[in-house]
């Protein structure tokens, strides 16, 4: 009995698990009419954001509504703009027309940036009765401008995205002065945030020339907060030769503007600036829930918190040093186990034939997943339509499922074997 609890404890995890994945590229790739709003998506990064949530729905408008609002806008404001787009939750239409008392501010990802003062980061979702739901800024005076017109996709209840009519603007968001890579005092943000002695090595040893020279192309920094600079365990840096520093130094730094998402989202090794070739100073990352951690091969960091993230620079605090492997080679394998002393080998005896009742002994049982988190507000019982759950043809649900039955057959066909064994 326990072992068919377990089994069916592993099958529904592993389903969940699979049908939990997504790609807002994927989705997008088979709708010509919002090409220009996927293309934007990747190019500030928020796609990989997009991927590294768990239930999150997207709100498209089409090229021809998107091109007249962002003509002549740098990147940094347009991402602004289409986090507004991002909301936090899980809408379908169904769920559209059964909003408590009619109306709901909720959540963008907007608001997660700490760039929206007062209620700037919600939307507000008004059900208008007769079919029609409405959509605005949640800010004081702001108009219901837009509103919902159909379905796209929907992965139940992982992600949604469903098209309005017309763009959602909070009051400024297109107006405020963009941040130019030239004008980013980098010394100075990393001072304020905590990181004095990595700035100060920075600057004393002309790397910080060297930052600012690639902002403009994408920049993403990791800075060791001063407390990592006293942590055990941390190199004397004075006994490395003036090349080896300006290597460390470089290696906290990648020549592309990498946000959270994307590093959430990243499974390969990630080149840095002191990358001189194949495999040489990378890192590669791990993801628990939110919070990323660091891999060098000789040690590990955590990113503690981000300092800036302004298209295309992005600076993060970390906990403890990037130490490269190339410099401290590489964290030292467990030692091997001693060999087992040999001792005279005993003549074999037969054992008793098993009795036919005899049982095997079964295996110690694994400890049972946690029970699946709480379905979202609205679900099951307001799950979307047939028509909305319809897929189509090489979108992305194919591959989810297919994943799920993979997954699931393997996870049954071993949890079986240990029945038969039991």
């Amino acid at each position: 009995m326990a072992a068919s609890k377990s089994l069916f404890f592993f099958l529904a995890l592993a389903a969940a698990t699979a049908a939990s994945a997504h790609n807002i590229t994927d989705i997008l790739k088979d709708f010509p009419e919002y090409s220009d709003y996927s293309n934007y998506l990747q190019q500030t990064r928020l796609a990989d954001e997009i991927n590294s949530r768990q239930t999150i729905t997207i709100l498209v408008v089409s090229n021809g509504a998107l091109s007249s609002v962002v003509a002549k806008h740098p990147l940094s404001v347009i991402k602004n703009f289409l986090s507004l787009h991002i909301v936090l939750d899980y809408y379908d239409p169904a769920k559209l027309h059964k909003i408590s008392n009619g109306t709901t501010l909720s959540t963008t990802l907007y608001q997660t940036t700490g760039h929206a003062p007062g209620n700037l980061g919600f939307v507000n979702i008004t059900d208008l009765q007769g079919g029609k739901v409405a959509f605005g800024s949640a800010a004081p005076g702001s108009k219901l401008d837009s509103s919902y017109t159909k379905s796209v996709k929907q992965i139940p209840y992982n992600i949604s995205v469903i098209e309005i009519s017309a763009p959602i603007i909070a009051p400024g968001i297109l107006t405020a002065p963009a941040p130019s890579a030239s004008d980013v005092n980098i010394t100075a943000l990393l001072e304020k945030a905590g990181c004095k002695t990595f700035a100060s090595l920075l600057v004393s040893n002309g790397v910080i020339k060297t930052y600012e020279s690639a902002v403009e192309k994408g920049l993403t920094i990791f800075a060791p907060n001063d407390e990592a600079f006293k942590a055990d365990g941390v190199p004397d840096l004075s006994k490395l030769t003036n090349a080896e520093v300006v290597s460390l130094l470089l290696y906290h730094a990648l020549a592309v503007y990498s946000p959270i998402g994307a590093l959430k989202t990243t499974k390969d090794p990630i080149d840095t600036l002191a990358t001189s070739g194949a495999g040489k100073f990378d890192i590669t990352t791990t993801t628990a829930g939110d919070a990323v951690t660091l891999h060098t091969g000789v040690g590990s960091s955590r990113i503690a918190d981000t300092v800036v993230d302004a298209t295309p620079l992005a600076i993060f605090s970390v906990d403890s040093l990037l130490l490269p492997s190339e410099l401290f080679g590489k964290s030292p394998s467990p030692a091997p186990a001693p060999e087992p002393v040999s001792s005279p080998t005993p003549t074999p005896s037969l054992a008793p034939s098993p009795s036919p009742r005899a049982k095997a002994p079964s295996p110690l049982a694994a400890s049972p997943p946690a029970p699946p988190s709480e379905t979202p507000e609205g679900s099951p019982a307001n799950a979307p339509s047939a028509e909305a759950q319809t897929s189509t043809p090489g979108s992305s649900a194919a591959h989810v499922k297919a994943s799920a039955v993979v997954v699931v057959a393997a996870v049954a066909t071993t949890m079986f074997s240990s029945l038969l064994l039991s």
